[in-house]
């Protein structure tokens, strides 16, 4: 007789492993998607779905670029505020902080291409002040 239900010991450990942080390597942004392996992210990618999804993203880039940007700027300064307040701190613990949020913004659907990048935009934007 098979053992179907939720308390079985394969279904306990799929929801553990899905519970966690998984590696950014095989996360879908657009589909808000994270695969645990390359098989699952493969096939994802070979989905209708991710498809329809890259068409959407091909039709007005910029649009998803300024709201990925957005996002992002929103919740880090929103942890850097209510965490840090006004007190100097390094942006490397701030961003820590701010990936371990299991639904949080990917920097490399932003329009920055690394940290450091994003923490000069915030010094010649004004919203913070930097050390170079």
């Amino acid at each position: 007789m098979p053992k179907h239900g939720f308390l079985t010991p394969k279904a306990i450990s799929n929801r553990i492993k899905a519970k966690g942080l998984q590696r950014l390597r095989w996360y879908c942004q657009m589909c808000q998607k994270q695969c645990r392996d390359e098989n699952g992210f493969k096939c994802h990618t070979a989905s209708e779905s991710h498809q329809r999804q890259l068409l959407l993203f091909a039709e007005n880039p910029d649009k998803y670029l300024d709201y990925f940007s957005e996002e992002f700027l929103h919740g880090f300064m929103e942890l850097l505020r209510r965490r840090f307040g006004t007190k100097r701190i390094q942006c490397n613990i701030i961003y820590n902080e701010y990936i371990q949020d299991r639904d949080h913004i990917h920097m490399n659907s932003t329009q920055w291409e690394t940290l450091t990048d994003f923490v000069k935009w915030l010094g010649r934007e004004g919203k913070c002040i930097v050390d170079e």
